[in-house]
């Protein structure tokens, strides 16, 4: 794993997390639920474009040159001029940039079980906050959410689930318990068709160019 630092997009800071998730007896599963990304340019660009608004009330070109505590003293008059939709994707960015960060420690430190309530709670957020599971556009197709509904039904206390990537159609991810994997995974292709839940391991080598005998 990797934590990559953007802020200076010239100079990333990418910082090497060495995890070895059998360890904690656990897999990360990756179910592609179907959903076509076609159309969906205009909802990714929206992001970013919503934070700059935020941003640009501050006469700031990103969230990151902006003061948390400022940002929340200031909603009110944000609201007014922007709209709601942008103060809830701020609202995450401030969360899950800091979130980020807990994770990292809580990995660093062997705190498996608070990284897992950090990509439940990271995960919550992008559904409420970032609005990304689905497309307003095309509300009738809403894959991401029903795979996050079905995962929690079967995953009870088993694992974690969250949107991955982008969001608005396509994966989300699963860290789950090994010995609940089966189940898991004969559940989800049962809904999402067969080859659609992939079971990966993470090596512990990170990145590396394989060069064949």
């Amino acid at each position: 794993l990797v934590h990559i630092n953007f802020a200076d997009n010239e100079n990333p800071v990418i910082d090497k997390l060495s995890v070895d998730f059998e360890q904690y007896d656990y897999s990360l599963c990756i179910v592609d639920t179907k959903g076509s990304h076609a159309d969906l340019s205009g909802e990714y660009s929206a992001i970013p474009i919503d934070m700059k608004k935020v941003a640009a009330y501050f006469k700031k070109e990103y969230l990151t040159q902006v003061a948390e505590e400022e940002f929340y003293r200031e909603i009110p008059r944000i609201r007014e001029v922007v709209g709601d939709r942008c103060v809830l994707r701020a609202i995450h960015f401030f969360d899950d940039n800091r979130r980020v960060g807990q994770e990292v420690e809580a990995l660093r430190a062997n705190q498996f079980g608070r990284f897992k309530e950090l990509v439940r709670e990271s995960g919550n957020s992008s559904y409420k906050y970032l609005q990304n599971v689905y497309a307003n556009m095309d509300f009738e197709n809403q894959s991401i959410p029903m795979a996050l509904a079905l995962s929690e039904k079967e995953l009870e206390d088993n694992g974690v689930c969250r949107v991955h990537g982008g969001g608005f159609a396509g994966t989300i991810q699963v860290f789950i318990k090994n010995d609940a994997v089966n189940a898991y995974q004969a559940t989800m292709e049962y809904y999402f068709g067969k080859g659609s839940c992939h079971v990966l391991k993470i090596r512990k080598y990170g990145g590396i160019r394989v060069i064949g005998g």
